[in-house]
């Protein structure tokens, strides 16, 4: 996979602001490093600044965008009434799946809870279950934007679900596209759940489908999601930021100019978050209905996240599978996705015009600070964290979680929110010439945009947990496919 940012990887500007606030711009890595599912709005100011305000953000004129802190979300997704009654992922251990990880994780999220108010999780344990992971080099633009996607994916599974424990698996070996990265990722999600060390799985990571040279390749690298399905582990993944391109070194092209999806998130044993653009007033309420994340033609998301005015495939990942063809439980979707595994299968947020707040301290080209953050790697944590708070109130991990989002949307259940609004299209300039992608379009029924749709969180969770009942687990529902095979 290539990382995207969420860690400084190539600077691009600073510009001074009031009240000792800068602004680092960055913009992609050349194509052949890694790209995670996340983009970073850099934003630094002086420790007796602290973070930045929603309405901060959006007031001042070098950002001009809205930014959210983990209460805003919490309401968002209406979390309070469930951790009102104790339901906040306590006995629940949610996996964080990174290549090198943060060597400043505990300390970062420690600033994060005291800053927010949050409780600090029962355990932050670090593990390196594949191979020593090298020593953290602060010149290495990789560690660095891997160290940032630790940070989001920690401090955001956390908020979700604050009672949860994490455990942080870090693997030595950078996973770009194609395989590569991939054996050593297998080998420490096989020990996880073959030492029933986590609950749910989450990744922010992926590959273009297409970078693969087989189907067998992909075959021969998916033994721990079959594992997790007959151990009832929910596996999560993002599906990536640039709508229905994305970039490729097969053609040797930035982007792919026809639609493809990424791997894992097309995995029929993984459940797949897309991203969705929410807007929120101070208060966590929304202004208005959540859309499909789609920042491509946003001149001041492209602006100030990518350093360039150019268009950009700056949007929520999703489509339909190359490898993998429709499971059994998108029968009931099948006028839509044919006879292709389709994704996503729901969406949080990730917009761009939407950040997150997170906070880092590690070493790199940018200083100690609080960092505003975007990217589907933004919404599988979040995800994650709901998951945990469903496998609290079940007593148990749910597993593939997959059948019961598709019976819950069939059965119209209020937890799931359909997201109506929005497209996956996405604009680049490609050597100077601008080319389109045409993407599908959200709908209130299932759609390639943005799934089954969103969540509210306090009927979600018991919805979920009934219709895992109603289904079965993976194990019990006999759902175990192979590649190309349902």
């Amino acid at each position: 996979m290539k990382v995207r940012g969420a860690v400084s990887v190539s600077l691009v500007s600073a510009v001074a602001l009031a009240a000792g606030v800068s602004i680092a711009i960055t913009r992609p890595p050349d194509r052949g490093e890694g790209r995670l599912h996340s983009q970073q709005l850099e934003t630094r100011h002086s420790p007796t600044t602290g973070y930045l305000t929603e309405s901060q953000c959006h007031a001042t004129p070098s950002i001009r965008i809205p930014c959210y802190d983990p209460a805003q979300i919490q309401t968002a997704y209406d979390e309070q009434p469930l951790f009102a009654r104790g339901i906040d992922g306590h006995g629940q251990t949610i996996a964080i799946v990174d290549s090198f990880g943060s060597p400043t994780i505990r300390h970062d999220l420690a600033v994060f809870d005291a800053e927010f108010h949050l409780s600090t999780p029962p355990s932050l344990r670090i593990i390196q279950p594949a191979g020593a992971v090298p020593r953290y080099n602060p010149k290495t633009t990789t560690m660095v934007g891997w160290a940032g996607e630790t940070t989001l994916d920690v401090e955001w599974a956390h908020a979700a679900a604050p009672g949860a424990s994490i455990l942080l698996v870090e693997t030595p070996v950078s996973e770009t596209e194609g395989a590569v990265g991939f054996p050593q990722i297998v080998k420490a999600e096989n020990y996880v759940v073959h030492h029933h060390l986590a609950d749910v799985v989450s990744q922010s990571f992926g590959a273009n489908e297409r970078t693969f040279s087989s189907a067998r390749v992909v075959e021969s690298l998916r033994s721990a999601f079959v594992a997790a399905a007959a151990t009832d582990v929910t596996v999560i993944a993002a599906t990536g930021d640039t709508g229905v391109s994305d970039l490729t070194t097969a053609t040797g092209r930035n982007f792919s100019l026809t639609r493809t999806v990424t791997w894992p998130a097309s995995d029929p044993l993984v459940t797949a978050v897309g991203g969705t653009q929410i807007s929120l007033n101070a208060s966590g309420r929304r202004t208005a209905p959540d859309r499909v994340w789609n920042d491509s033609y946003d001149a001041v998301a492209n602006d100030f996240v990518f350093g360039t005015s150019k268009p950009h495939p700056d949007a929520s990942g999703g489509g339909l599978s190359s490898i993998f063809s429709r499971p059994s439980y998108q029968r009931s979707v099948a006028g839509v996705v044919g006879d292709h595994r389709g994704t996503p299968d729901i969406s949080m947020s990730a917009a761009c015009t939407g950040l997150v707040d997170t906070y880092q301290s590690f070493g790199g080209p940018t200083p100690p600070g609080w960092y505003y953050v975007c990217g589907t790697s933004e919404a599988a944590p979040l995800f994650a964290g709901i998951v945990s708070l469903a496998d609290q109130e079940a007593g148990h991990g749910l597993g593939l979680i997959n059948p019961a989002l598709y019976a819950m949307k069939q059965a119209h259940d209020p937890g799931i929110v359909p997201v109506t609004r929005g497209d996956t299209t996405v604009s680049f300039d490609e050597r100077g010439t601008e080319h389109t992608v045409t993407g599908y379009n959200a709908a209130a029924s299932y759609n390639l945009a943005s799934g089954v749709g969103t969540v509210d969180a306090a009927r979600f969770v018991p919805e979920l947990v009934a219709a895992v009942a109603s289904v079965g687990t993976a194990a019990t529902y006999g759902f175990l496919p192979q590649t190309g095979k349902t």
